[in-house]
């Protein structure tokens, strides 16, 4: 089990890990080139069941306004559909860049399979409920499809790299039964380290958060880290336990961020709860529709929205969640990031600044679920 420092966060807003390839400039500015924008779509009906069989002719994409021209589009893990060849000036969709993308060596390698990274709370909020979490998250890996890699990643102050990305369950179930409770929660440092891992792979990228409790040792603001999935294209998906919505503060962001990427936030009151949400999730990556498109000619560099929307009556009363934009040129740079590790008790506190217009806590629309029973 690697355990990781936070001090690498500082760099984290200096690259942008997903976006390729990256202009070196002799100033701290950043330009960053997007060639294909990758989307997880959920259409749901009206009474929230899934929507299959769509095709990519059911889709309008538009960015600033823009109506985009679908390149590739898959259902879940079928066969994935090439409807473009990439534009002039542009590289291929096998050989290209994604938005949230690394170079993949084909196009089902692309969008086939989803890359799962889960997050699991194990700060001091964690000891009545520990064994709980854990068979939970258990069933939730044994449960995806065999198309699937998954990471298993821990946290409380510092982030625990506890199985890397791959298809093999057994290392991942080990790790899951490794952890063990302890330190404060630095919930945020830790999540965005866990989506720039998850920005360098390829295909469709998820990370699920296990949360028992409110963040209290982190320094990045959440806008940051909702910030940066967007623009990586990782959908966020949150299960929070009853300690964790006493917070109203921290229960805000859970459904504003994940809301925000096209993921979901639960909270559940009990073991069977936690069991449930997994289901969902795992139900969900099954759903997905993946649509990618190259932009066209766009000269805002700062936050671009996306909306997806369905044609024709019959998907009238349909609901679509997917991530609501994404920023090809990085405008914030963080330099106050100290070391979480540190046990002093006169830590920084994690600033809050005011949130700019476009950012992707804002407006919102997504979709989360409260599990009462």
């Amino acid at each position: 089990m690697k355990r990781v420092s936070l001090l690498p966060l500082i760099s984290l807003f200096l690259v942008l890990a997903n976006h390729t390839p990256l202009e070196a400039q002799s100033t701290p500015d950043i330009r960053v080139v997007v060639n294909l924008v990758q989307l997880n779509v959920a259409v749901t009906d009206k009474k929230g069941n899934y929507v299959t069989g769509l095709k990519p002719s059911d889709f309008v994409i538009l960015e600033d306004g823009i109506q985009e021209k679908q390149v590739v589009f898959a259902e879940g893990n079928e066969p994935v559909q090439r409807l473009l060849d990439s534009p002039a000036g542009t590289p291929a969709a096998t050989d290209g860049h994604s938005s949230g993308s690394s170079s993949p060596s084909t196009l089902s390698e692309l969008i086939n399979g989803a890359n799962v990274f889960v997050l699991f709370d194990t700060s001091d909020y964690m000891y009545r409920g520990f064994v709980f979490a854990q068979d939970a998250i258990t069933e939730f890996i044994r449960s995806l499809e065999t198309a699937d890699k998954i990471a298993f990643y821990s946290y409380s102050r510092d982030l625990s790299r506890a199985a890397p990305l791959t298809p093999d369950r057994g290392q991942v179930l080990r790790a899951v039964r490794s952890t063990v409770a302890g330190d404060q929660a630095a919930l945020y440092n830790c999540l965005l380290l866990t989506l720039r891992d998850a920005a360098q792979s390829t295909g469709r990228k998820v990370v699920v958060v296990f949360s028992n409790g409110p963040d209290n040792s982190s320094v990045v603001p959440p806008e940051d880290v909702a910030e940066f999935a967007q623009s990586a294209g990782v959908s966020i998906y949150m299960i929070s336990t009853q300690q964790a919505k006493l917070e109203p503060v921290s229960t805000a962001v859970f459904d504003r961020m994940t809301a925000a990427t096209g993921g979901k936030a639960y909270f559940a009151k009990n073991w069977r709860d936690e069991h449930i949400a997994f289901a969902s999730i795992r139900d969900d990556l099954k759903h997905l529709y993946s649509l990618s498109y190259y932009p066209k000619a766009n000269a805002n560099n700062g936050w671009r929205n996306i909306t997806v929307k369905l044609v024709g009556d019959r998907l009238k009363d349909c609901k679509v969640r997917t991530r609501n934009g994404y920023r090809p040129q990085p405008s914030r740079f963080y330099p106050g990031l100290t070391n979480t590790s540190d046990s002093s008790p006169d830590r920084a506190p994690m600033p809050q600044p005011a949130m700019s217009e476009g950012s992707p806590l804002h407006d919102s629309t997504g979709a989360n679920e409260v599990i009462e029973r």
